[in-house]
């Protein structure tokens, strides 16, 4: 708050003043001291008057309109009244006795209150100066009092009573009170039913303490409020709002309560404004402030938010206190007595008076002061004292104006400060003005007067003029001034545009109604303007024949418009009225034409005035006398594009930011949005914004951003096009604006775009009259696909008719499918003739199967077969010809019909005739193979055919209807193998238990049974003492204990089976004393009969206990070798030895020695039948150095020794080998051709031998004879080769594939030019399976066979 004046007076010192401000205007206020005068001065300090009084004066009072001050004083019965219009005194005389103690003006009506020392009262009115003396009011002295907006009168007085009288002074309410009264008030009491009108509860200060409410509606029941003591007296108290009372207490306390019936006695609000004492409250309801004096400070709060302080001032110069606070009706002045006897006046409300020219504001800061600020451009503020408070402020480039009234003060602002230039005279009261650099526009009684500001040497004519011109009736209501043009609207509603240069009109433009308001952008090629019926039209004014666009949104309460200033935003401007700031931008390029665009509103601060719009933030004047920054709630998306890391905004606040920023244009800031958002929408939305505001490039930029390909590619297609409409057009097109799109087209150089947009979408009805006015040739062609699309939605008529119209007669693809389309659409009419004629004269297959159908549909079956047959269509045909019973037809057709129902009804057909082969031929093309196969059987008699298809379909049905054929025929076997075929597996085992079929169905089952079954076939052969096959089946289901019972039973006739079937159910057991049990019998333990040892061995290997196998394997290997059976021996031992190398266990070196001897042995007889005579002769050699091992063949395995050795040249062995013969236990077994030759040997002996021929060790490379399979060097068993029994050389091994035993690679490869099995394990093999082998380490294992 700022202090404007401080009165002061030396015959005030040391006294409480007592003071009054006019009411309503506020221009004077009255104060009176110690002394017996009253002093007025204007609302600027300045002494105006002073009354002169015989004694000191004890009350005053202005009237409600502020014109009369009526005042009484302590030695005078008279009363005293100065009028400020005339400045005149004047008095009237009482008539009564005693000292004057009180007066009071009504609220509403010129009547004065008179209250005496005595307690009498005197009404007396202004207006008809009549008078009425009332004695005898109160008994003592009148105190206080108040008149209600009802006109009737409350008095306290010191008798402790308060008395109601209405205007002619009659008592109509009287209560008693317990202490002196004070401070009455009258005011509406807060109620649920408000049911009393007016003013009618009655409020006084009873002896400081308590607060009496009286309600003259319910006198017997008043209500008195106490308060803590803490608090101190009552001083003060006010009732504002909605029944709230303020109320301040002497101990510098601060309370607010309500006197709804609810809360009454309840404190709203409570605080502690003065430490020490409180003096005065005082409301102003214009501001909404309550204020408090106490101390030496004045503490102001916000009525709607009493917590918080809205201003403090503290006087630090008046040490003895303040004493009284005092409003003025408008809020714009506070005054404040003191207990020394100063008043200060301080100024709380300024009427806002501001006005701008581009960045610059002048603004009213003081009553007598006007600030000028450029904030934008960084000038510092400087202030104008002016001569008058003014009405008006005018600020241009280098001036400012301020008047009232009729008169002007113009000053110059330069570098050197302010210069006042001069004050001008107009001819009537200035309700504006505008100015620019060089002239300034008043607006008065209608007129506007356009002169200079400066240079009184130019010529007269150029000095002033006034508008409109003489033989203009109108009366201008609104004018505003750029830098080149002078606007003004009439109540005619006539703008005119006039250019400052030659003063001559540049353009009109003529309204429906009256201009309000007009508002010109700064450059003035825009200009807003309100009608008197309060809409917003926008309308570029130096534009010839222009015509306005209306503002959207705009609220009927907007009082003015502001123009953004900053350069980049030029089309931006906003409208306002006391509460909310409205936002629009003005497009000019768009595909709509220009247009405005309502943005959004931002809420305004209380009692804000918009002064200036630069870059979304709004300067305001406040009441204060300061100016506040506004940020528009349009412009958000300026915090996050220009300080990005300072806020944190959500998704949504970023979208409506974004929407904001291309609403405005803003597309920089549009782009950085979208890059934080991310998201593909953002970027669409920017997309379609710029196609809306035709900014192509950078919308291909948007496009690729979003991956949007196909709008990138269309854009780019469109680039190059110079005609705004046409590229429009395309662009409305894009936005899915089909209608607008089609206008602008037509407006192009190119109309036949719209047509071809309309073909494109399908909107014939549009597209065949747009052909009529652009391209008539195209109009066949739009009917044809138009017919396409009735034909499709059921518009079967206009179909036809166009269908027809698409006819040309010279495109003959085009006219064969509108004939087709005619064929059809003649059918579906009813036409059927015409249509089916057409339609087999087409050459379409296609349309007879169209038309083939529609006829279907509509039940008409021979036209409907018969165009079928023509379209080659015979399956849908013959199913035609079926449903109007027309057989020999689709007896024809039948050899070219594919659908197996078609035949399926035909073969029913023919049943039905009893042409029975014909019916099971369709039978089968139907491929129902039960109708066939019971036609077969039941009319043909064919079983064979009904078999063979029952076996090559598998039919079910079939197979049961051919088992119960051959039932009948007893042939039970067949009919149980077709039951099981049909899965009636009880039907087939209860007809093999009839008639002892068992075995067969067994047979016939086989795998396909389930365990029931299995279980099923073992009880009847257990019944039957059938114990292989009970044993069989027990086993298949499972039930191994049972299956081994019956194996074992079984006699010696079916022994080896019932053995190999024990051995195979102990495996799958692995129960050991199903085991043990099998071994008993096996040893003979069971019946003393010990079997073949081999049933053991498989034992072994089926339960894969390989070392006993092993054993067992040796045992049945050397029983072999014992009977002579060399061969069974060697593959006992081979199975045995692949088997666990096979599971990675070692092998017994007895096992390998006697494969080795039996190996060898086998290889005398490939050796000998090659002729390598001295091959076998070694083998035979290794096999005698171990005859033991062959008890059976003794003698003839020495023989050929014998023999070898000879042909050989071996004659030492063959020597030794035939003194061996001679022994007498083998010499008479010699066969006789071979003994004279065997003894001539003996008896002349030739010890002659060949010496072996001698090859490395694999193992440790020492030389050995070829045959020796033990190193002498490493003592390790050496691997022999499989083709010749020598041992194994590194450089020339190779394995047989199958077995994977060793073998020299060279021997083998001429082994196999005349065998073709591998020796060891009989396998094939070729030269080409066999592959010499570099690294053979793998197949060195020392001492493998020791283990």
């Amino acid at each position: 708050m700022k202090r404007v004046f401080t009165l002061t007076d030396r015959a005030w010192l040391g006294s409480c003043l007592l003071y009054k401000w006019q009411k309503t205007l506020g221009n004077y206020i009255a104060v009176a001291g110690s002394d017996s005068s009253v002093k007025i001065f204007d609302r600027h300090g300045q002494r105006k008057n002073e009354l002169n009084l015989p004694g000191r004066c004890v009350g005053m009072d202005w009237d409600k309109d502020g014109d009369i001050l009526a005042v009484i004083s302590d030695k005078s019965s008279s009363v005293y009244l100065w009028d400020a219009n005339v400045n005149k005194t004047s008095q009237i005389d009482s008539g009564m006795r005693d000292q004057m103690s009180f007066v009071l003006w009504s609220k509403t009506g010129p009547l004065l209150a008179v209250g005496t020392n005595k307690g009498n009262l005197l009404l007396y009115n202004q207006q008809t100066s009549r008078k009425i003396p009332v004695l005898g009011k109160h008994t003592k002295r009148i105190t206080c009092g108040c008149w209600s907006s009802q006109n009737l009168l409350a008095l306290g007085s010191e008798d402790c009573s308060v008395t109601i009288s209405n205007q002619e002074g009659d008592t109509i309410r009287q209560t008693s009170v317990r202490s002196d009264p004070a401070d009455i008030q009258f005011s509406v009491m807060k109620t649920d039913e408000r049911s009393s009108p007016g003013e009618s509860t009655v409020s006084v200060a009873v002896g400081k303490k308590t607060l009496f409410l009286f309600n003259l509606n319910d006198p017997d029941n008043p209500i008195e409020l106490a308060f803590q003591q803490r608090y101190g007296h009552v001083i003060s108290y006010r009732w504002y709002g909605d029944g709230y009372i303020l109320i301040g207490f002497s101990q510098g306390y601060f309370v607010v309560i309500s006197t709804h019936i609810r809360e009454i006695g309840q404190e709203l609000f409570q605080a502690h404004n003065h430490k020490d004492s409180l003096t005065s409250v005082a409301i102003s309801s214009a501001l909404n402030k309550a204020a408090s004096c106490g101390d030496n400070s004045i503490k102001i709060h916000d009525l709607s938010e009493l917590k918080e302080m809205d201003a403090i001032v503290n006087l630090e110069d008046e040490t003895k206190g303040l004493d009284q606070l005092s409003w003025t009706d408008d809020g714009q002045l506070l005054a404040v007595s003191t207990q020394r006897g100063t008043l200060h006046v301080f100024l709380t409300r300024l009427p806002i008076l501001g006005h701008s020219c581009g960045t610059r504001l002048a603004y009213l800061t003081s009553l007598l002061e006007v600030t000028v600020s450029n904030r934008v451009e960084g000038e510092a503020p400087v202030a104008v004292t002016v001569e008058v408070e003014p009405n008006f402020i005018a600020v241009g480039p280098y001036h400012v104006a301020v008047g009232m009234n009729n008169r002007a003060w113009f000053y110059a602002m330069g570098d050197s400060g302010v210069e006042r230039l001069k004050d001008m005279e107009y001819l009537g009261t200035i309700a504006s003005m505008c100015l620019n650099s060089e002239y300034a526009a008043a607006l008065f009684e209608g007129k506007v007067q356009l002169h200079m500001m400066e240079g009184e040497d130019q010529q007269e004519q150029r000095q002033t003029r006034l508008f409109p011109d003489g033989d203009r009736k109108e009366h201008i209501i609104s004018h505003a001034l750029t830098n080149d043009f002078l606007f003004y609207g009439t109540d005619r509603g006539v703008v005119v545009c006039i250019l400052v240069e030659d003063w001559q009109v540049l353009n009109e433009y003529r309204h429906p109604v009256g201009i309000k308001k007009v508002f010109p952008d700064p450059n003035g090629t825009r200009l807003a303007f309100i009608d008197d019926k309060s809409d917003g039209f926008l309308l570029s004014p130096v534009a010839v024949n222009d015509s306005p666009v209306e503002i959207p949104s705009f609220s009927p309460t907007i009082t003015g418009v502001l123009w953004e200033t900053w350069p980049s935003d030029k089309g931006v401007f906003v409208s306002f009225d006391d509460d909310k700031v409205y936002t629009y931008a003005m497009h000019k390029n768009t595909i709509y034409g220009p247009r405005v665009v309502f943005v959004g509103s931002t809420k305004l601060p209380f009692s804000h005035k918009p002064l200036l719009l630069y870059n979304g933030e709004l300067t305001c004047q406040t009441q204060s006398g300061k100016t506040s920054s506004v940020a528009l709630s349009t412009h958000t998306f300026l915090s996050h594009t220009h300080s990005p890391g300072a806020h944190t905004h959500t998704p949504e606040e970023l979208g409506k930011q974004l929407t904001q920023a291309l609403m405005l244009k803003r597309f920089p800031e549009a782009w950085e949005l979208c890059k934080v958002l991310g998201g593909p929408a953002g970027w669409a939305e920017m997309g379609r914004s710029c196609l809306i505001h035709m900014e192509v490039e950078l919308a291909v930029r948007v496009f690729r951003m979003s991956g949007n390909v196909g709008m990138v590619m269309s854009l780019q297609g469109i680039k190059g096009i110079e005609d705004r409409s046409l590229l429009a057009g395309h662009l409305a097109m894009f936005l899915n604006d089909y209608n607008l799109a089609q206008d602008l087209y037509l407006e192009s150089s190119c109309p036949n775009a719209a047509l071809e947009m309309r073909r494109d979408l399908q909107h014939w009805d549009s597209a065949l009259l747009l052909a009529k006015r652009l391209a008539e040739d195209q109009i066949p062609f739009i009917s044809k696909e138009y017919a396409v699309q009735l034909e499709f939605i059921g518009d079967y008529v206009n179909a036809l008719s166009h269908y027809e119209k698409g006819v040309t007669h010279n495109n003959k693809e085009h006219d064969e499918a509108c004939q087709g389309g005619v064929a059809r659409m003649s059918i579906r009419m009813g036409d059927i003739r015409r249509g089916a004629a057409q339609a087999i004269s087409h050459p379409s297959r296609g349309l007879k199967k169209d038309c083939g159908l529609i006829l279907e549909n509509m039940k008409q079956f021979s036209e409907a077969a018969q165009l079928y047959e023509k379209g080659q269509y015979y399956d849908k045909a013959a199913s035609v010809y079926i449903r109007c019973k027309n057989w020999s037809k689709v007896g024809e057709l039948l050899p070219q019909v594919s659908s197996p129902k078609i035949h399926l009804q035909y073969a029913k057909a023919k049943e039905v005739d009893g042409k029975f082969k014909e019916a099971a031929q369709a039978y089968e093309s139907a491929r129902d193979w039960d109708n066939v196969i019971r036609v077969l059987l039941e009319h043909l008699n064919n079983p064979e055919d009904a078999v063979r298809i029952v076996r090559e379909t598998q039919s079910i049905d079939g197979a049961k209807m051919v088992a119960r054929f051959f039932l009948r025929l007893s042939d039970y076997g067949s009919a149980i193998q077709f039951l099981v075929l049909s899965h009636c597996n009880d039907e087939a085992f209860q007809l093999a238990q009839q008639h002892g079929q068992m075995d067969s169905y067994a047979d016939i089952i086989s795998s396909e049974a389930t365990q029931e079954d299995y279980q099923s076939i073992a009880l009847y052969f257990q019944g039957e003492n059938k114990h292989l096959q009970a044993g069989r089946f027990f086993h298949k289901c499972g039930q191994y204990s049972k299956a081994l019972k019956h194996f074992l039973k079984c006699p010696n006739t079916d022994d080896n089976l019932a053995i190999e079937m024990a051995i195979e159910t102990v495996g799958q057991a692995k129960d050991e004393s199903l085991t043990n049990q099998l071994i008993d019998y096996l040893m003979g333990e069971s019946d003393g009969m010990p079997k073949d040892a081999k049933y053991l061995f498989r034992l072994y290997m089926g339960l894969l206990q390989y070392r006993e196998a092993t054993c067992t394997a040796i045992i049945i290997a050397r029983e072999e070798q014992s009977a002579g059976n060399y061969r069974n021996a060697h593959d006992v031992l081979f199975s045995m030895y692949t088997e666990l190398q096979t599971q990675k266990i070692r092998i017994p070196a007895e096992m390998n020695t006697n494969l080795m001897i039996l190996h060898s042995y086998i290889l005398v007889k490939i050796h000998v039948k090659r002729g390598e005579h001295l091959k076998a002769a070694r083998m035979l050699i290794r096999v005698s150095n171990n005859i033991s091992k062959f008890p059976s063949h003794v003698v003839p395995i020495l023989t050929s020794a014998v023999i070898e050795c000879h042909r050989a040249g071996l004659r030492n062995s063959s020597f030794s080998f035939a003194a061996m013969l001679m022994r007498p236990e083998y010499r008479h077994k010699i066969d006789p051709k071979y003994r004279k030759k065997i003894e001539a040997m003996v008896r002349r002996p030739d010890t002659s031998e060949i010496e072996e021929e001698t090859s490395p060790c694999p193992y440790c490379g020492f030389t050995l004879p070829q045959c020796e399979l033990i190193c002498p060097g490493c003592k390790n068993n050496l691997p022999y080769c499989i083709a010749t029994g020598h041992h194994m050389l590194k450089e020339d091994w190779s394995v047989c594939p199958h077995c994977e035993f060793p073998a020299l690679y060279s021997q083998l490869i001429l082994l196999l030019e005349t065998e073709s099995v591998c020796p060891m394990c009989s396998e094939t093999l070729s030269v080409n399976q066999v592959e010499k082998m570099d690294d053979c380490s793998s197949y060195l294992q020392p001492d493998q066979s020791e283990h």
